[in-house]
């Protein structure tokens, strides 16, 4: 995963050309918040639980830091809770049992601690009541869902890959080539799995998945039976042939209400071309269009808006992305370009831990599975995460460096912006066309402030900012990101 995300990031280099000439701010610059063009109402923050909660799913301080915005006490310091509120819970694809003689097929490079252990694991039998579903299975990353949906979070259903029986060559991490590896006989049966664990989990576990998506970057091509993962090549056409099966499996349960979401492909660009593949039959199907951020910098997000959103009325969540930057910087960067351009109503990272110390908001060891450093990403992800708020509406800045969302009941505009030169500059945030801006006490305008570079701040909160009017100037370090909170704001 991690060698193909980083092949995908610097080979996504086509983005839009001339419209980012509003991108990155390399001096000094004026920021005209419009509060008269608006992208919609912010749904959240989140992660997809799947490896790291399979580790850490029973700890308590870690559903605090990552799903409230307590203050957490860990490895002898206080961090700020991130308030994560969208947890995606990975329907596992392995199990370890003989069913007929036939056994799961692992490939030699995945690790355990990324085998997910699925609940049916006995083709012969569809009955969740039967023997042939195993609702013991997977405890530690359910356990964790269970703590996310105690302290509020929202949660989605998808899976990597199908069960291990449903595969071709019975191998969850994919097919020898690479090619489509769901067996064409099992297209129902892999909606059905994921339609019983959703009514499973609302009646069992206190869970109400609000979506299910059955697919997880299923046009890549990386999908290989000598993988380091579960994953499942399923091309368009495969995919729009089970996309009405788990319709159909969800309705007939009762679960009418639970939205489907698809197809979580890789990149922009990726997405917008299995869009638009697919019928106007299939994409009524489709409550919720998921695209992953790995192009980074790259990729027609606008197109990808347009074509989702503006056309087809549907909402769009960038549902997984993630960097070996562990400064969190590309993280800002990448984000930022997601509200400029993208205009997601929800931003989810992939593994808020992870072995590896880039990718990873907490670190671990892979070896004792215990955990380490905490990254300076992590101080990034709470500038965005813990106040840009859900309910809040997201406003045009016009670049590509800053975003705005405003709390109408509070009346409060929250500007979160980042420096990523090598140089100080200074940002003026313009709030003329807002018919009121008195701030706080004194036109004080708290802020918080994480330089990324090492030995500054981090996420360290700052009482020395006025306006000036309505408007607001700040001093930025380079490589940093601040987030402003200007209270007193109407329109």
């Amino acid at each position: 995963m991690i060698r193909r995300r980083t092949l995908l990031a610097a080979a996504g280099g086509t983005f839009l050309g001339s419209a980012l000439a509003t991108g990155t701010a390399h001096a000094d610059a004026t920021i005209a918040v419009n509060p008269s063009t608006t992208y919609g109402s912010w749904e959240g923050w989140g992660t997809s639980l799947a490896w790291w909660a399979n580790v850490f799913g029973a700890r308590d301080d870690f559903a605090d830091l990552f799903f409230t915005t307590k203050s957490v006490s860990y490895n002898g310091r206080t961090l700020p809770g991130l308030g994560l509120n969208i947890a995606r819970y990975n329907l596992g694809a392995c199990s370890w049992n003989s069913v007929e003689g036939e056994t799961m097929v692992e490939s030699a490079n995945i690790p355990g601690f990324k085998q997910i252990e699925g609940f049916w694991q006995d083709w012969r039998n569809e009955d969740p009541t039967s023997s042939a579903w195993k609702w013991s299975a997977d405890a530690a990353q359910r356990a964790m869902l269970q703590k996310a949906t105690q302290r509020g979070a929202v949660s989605e259903l998808f899976a990597n890959s199908p069960m291990w029986w449903m595969c071709l060559n019975h191998n969850p991490s994919g097919a020898a080539n690479g090619g489509n590896n769901l067996q064409p006989w099992n297209y129902r049966q892999h909606a059905s799995h994921l339609a019983a664990v959703a009514l499973h989990a609302r009646t069992n576990w206190g869970v109400n998945f609000a979506t299910v998506d059955p697919f997880n970057e299923p046009s890549s091509s990386w999908w290989t039976a000598t993988g380091t993962q579960e994953g499942c090549h399923m091309d368009a056409t495969v995919q729009s042939a089970v996309l009405p099966h788990l319709r159909s499996e969800l309705d007939k349960r009762g679960l009418t209400g639970t939205r489907i979401a698809a197809s979580d492909e890789t990149s922009y660009d990726l997405a917008r071309t299995t869009w638009n593949s697919f019928s106007s039959s299939t994409k009524a199907l489709v409550s919720q269009v998921n695209v992953h951020g790995y192009q980074g910098s790259g990729g027609r997000r606008d197109l990808l808006y347009t074509d989702v959103v503006t056309t087809s009325r549907k909402v769009l969540w960038n549902s997984e992305t993630g960097d070996r930057d562990g400064t969190g910087m590309t993280m800002a960067s990448n984000l930022l370009y997601d509200f400029r351009w993208l205009h997601p109503t929800a931003w989810c990272y992939w593994q808020v831990m992870d072995p590896s110390s880039g990718w990873a908001m907490i670190a671990y060891d892979p070896n004792t599975l215990q955990p380490g450093a905490i990254q300076t990403k992590y101080y990034v992800m709470a500038q965005f995460s813990r106040h840009i708020r859900p309910g809040m509406t997201i406003l045009d800045t016009g670049v590509s460096y800053a975003v705005a969302a405003l709390d109408r009941a509070a009346r409060r505009l929250v500007i979160v912006a980042a420096n990523t030169s090598t140089s100080a500059q200074t940002l003026t945030f313009d709030l003329s066309r807002f018919s009121s801006v008195t701030g706080g006490s004194g036109g004080l305008v708290p802020r918080w402030n994480t330089v990324t570079t090492g030995g500054g701040d981090l996420y360290t909160a700052r009482s020395d900012i006025r306006l000036n009017g309505k408007s607001v100037s700040v001093p930025f370090a380079a490589r940093s990101v601040q987030t402003l909170q200007v209270d007193g704001v109407a329109l």
